[in-house]
């Protein structure tokens, strides 16, 4: 039997249009959430939420425009619309991660990865935590990974851009936690998608240095971060959640 813990609660899934976000906007809408499903690409947004209606979820599509501070702006204003004027659950999934050698890579690059990865979730967050505070309720769960925990060779932009989001976490735990919005994130290991089929072999490769010794499923992923944003988790703020097969463990 499916919970129904996140009845009427607005979940904003930044993109939510493929892989580990299309997942938690499902789970997050069997379990009563109506949820905006934020991407660029309308199409497969509309694929999401006509998945979730069909299953009798609630759900829209939002376009999502993270560039800039302004755009992100936007995007807020359009999700509280949708949402009735709020908006409860704040998952920041959306994020890109090149891979390389530090000498090869470009400022564009590094400008390209802070900008959606660090600086367009923090003006989201500002955006929307405020008045989650006011309420006096809400939750934001931040998409990590665990590179940003452990040093690996090619991800120095990509890791430290996520360990920057950590630390976000935990600073947004101790401004908003008193006012009651719990902030935390998940820090996921491998994880199989749309985006990495083409590295099967990568995956398996980082995977089987992790006690589980194979690659997540986005679903395994999506079920960590609707923990996170349920009331199940009522007593979990600042958290980092290792969702890695035990690898940060040995």
């Amino acid at each position: 039997m499916t919970s129904a813990d996140l009845e009427g609660r607005i979940a904003l899934v930044t993109g939510a249009t493929s892989g580990i976000g299309a997942a938690t906007a499902s789970v997050l809408a069997e379990r009563g959430a109506h949820v905006l499903v934020a991407g660029r690409d309308r199409t497969r947004g509309d694929g999401v939420v006509d998945v979730i209606r069909g299953r009798r979820g609630k759900a829209d599509f939002v376009a999502a425009d993270l560039r800039d501070a302004e755009a992100v702006r936007r995007l807020a204003r359009e999700a509280r619309r949708i949402g009735g004027g709020r908006v409860d659950i704040l998952v920041n999934n959306a994020g890109i991660y090149p891979f390389g050698p530090t000498e090869q890579t470009r400022e564009s690059d590094v400008d390209a990865v802070y900008a959606l990865n660090v600086k367009a979730l923090f003006f989201l967050g500002a955006e929307l935590a405020p008045a989650m505070a006011e309420r006096g309720s809400g939750a934001i769960v931040n998409v990590s990974t665990m590179a940003a925990e452990l040093g690996a060779s090619g991800m120095a932009l990509y890791g430290s851009s996520k360990a920057a989001l950590n630390l976000l976490t935990k600073a947004w735990a101790a401004e908003y936690g008193p006012r009651g919005v719990r902030v935390n994130a998940v820090q996921p290991g491998p994880t199989r998608t749309e985006t990495t089929a083409g590295m099967a072999e990568d995956l398996q490769a980082l995977a089987s240095q992790a006690p589980a010794g194979r690659p997540a499923t986005a679903m395994e992923i999506a079920e960590a971060i609707a923990y996170l944003a349920g009331d199940a988790a009522s007593f979990v703020q600042g958290a980092v959640l290792p969702v890695d097969g035990g690898r940060t463990a040995v």
